[in-house]
């Protein structure tokens, strides 16, 4: 990677740096909007664990969905409050070994790592 440097003349300095704190503005405004910001995530050898507030929600408000290794959290449609959130983890998710509890408002997911599957096939040479 080539990485040539800008100079910038006083003259523009201040316009620039105006437009830079607003393109950063928005970008920390798009990228937290829709998400809550209490999430936790923890993770071991083992697991990650997530825990995020749900305030106002009961189990039965809410579906959580894992495919792969995404993992989606939607409230239903009849629930008092609407949630829905979606996260990609790095690693698929061993949705077996995996659970979910709410307990004061709190929803804690621990997702169990899925190990990883080797598919390599031996090929014989003649």
């Amino acid at each position: 990677m080539f990485f040539a440097p800008a100079v910038r003349s006083r003259a523009f300095t201040p316009a620039f740096r105006t437009f830079d704190r607003s393109f950063e503005r928005f970008v920390n405004d798009a990228l937290s909007a829709g998400t809550s910001r209490s999430l936790q995530v923890e993770q071991d050898d083992k697991a990650w664990t997530l825990a995020l507030d749900v305030p106002g929600l009961s189990k039965e408000d809410l579906s959580i969905g894992i495919e792969g290794s995404v993992v989606r959290i939607e409230s239903k449609a009849d629930a008092k409050r609407q949630f829905k959130a979606a996260y990609e983890l790095p690693q698929d998710i061993d949705v077996s070994a995996s659970d979910a509890k709410l307990e004061n408002g709190v929803l804690t997911l621990k997702l169990a790592k899925k190990a990883p599957v080797s598919n390599v096939a031996q090929l014989a040479i003649h």
